[in-house]
């Protein structure tokens, strides 16, 4: 279960991008979560996906 305040979810999200996933498809897959929505928080709370970097800014 991943977090709901946007800065540990942002913590979270890029620990597991960097370490475990090549991508945020296969991270939501992998997580069983849905990745409009995840993206969406994130978007909320001022964070974008850069997916050449892999990773929220």
């Amino acid at each position: 279960m991943l977090p709901k305040d946007p800065y540990m979810l942002l913590s979270v999200v890029n620990t597991k991008l960097r370490d475990e996933y090549s991508s945020l498809h296969d991270l939501c897959a992998s997580l069983g979560e849905d990745e409009e929505t995840l993206s969406s928080r994130l978007t909320a709370a001022g964070f974008t996906y850069d997916p050449k970097q892999n990773q929220f800014k």
